[in-house]
């Protein structure tokens, strides 16, 4: 039986549909990185680097679009109103060198649940994602620590932004 518990408190045609685009994400890093498995390569081996660099570089792209490196300009770039919805943010703070949010859902792993993924390999799944988002957080100078997760069974992610 599964701890995990991932149910969205909002729902509509467009935050579903932008959610199944998410879903769609996760979905491809699950079969990549099972058939990398299967050739006898740990998942994070190849995972952690190269989420990272989709991180740094969609780091940088954040940090040139909203032209600072401080951590309200990436809340303003990359945790906005829509995003808010789509995994049910919470920004707890929001300063130039800290921000944390808690997200109460994530359409990643409702993507690994929907394909049978057992709690451990979503477990997995997830801190290979969140390379992505420490990736990001290095763009900025700054540093993600990651507390509390849905993936492992709470009711909540906890991100926070450091620098």
């Amino acid at each position: 039986m599964s701890k995990i518990s991932n149910v969205p408190k909002k729902t509509n045609f467009l935050i579903t549909a932008i959610r199944g685009l998410l879903e769609h994400r996760a979905t491809w890093l699950y079969l990549i990185l099972k058939e990398v498995g299967k050739k006898g390569i740990e998942w994070e081996e190849v995972g952690f680097p190269a989420v990272r660099a989709c991180g740094q570089m969609h780091g940088q792209d954040l940090v040139d679009l909203s032209g600072t490196s401080s951590l309200r300009g990436l809340k303003k770039k990359l945790f906005t109103k829509p995003a808010q919805m789509i995994f049910n943010m919470k920004i707890l703070k929001s300063t130039d060198n800290e921000l944390s949010i808690d997200f109460g859902f994530c359409p990643l792993v409702a993507a690994w649940q929907k394909l049978g993924c057992n709690d451990e390999e979503i477990a997995r799944l997830c801190d290979i994602a969140m390379e992505g988002d420490r990736g990001i957080a290095e763009s900025f100078g700054a540093r993600l620590d990651l507390g509390e997760t849905i993936a492992n069974g709470h009711k909540h992610c906890q991100l926070r932004f450091k620098k």
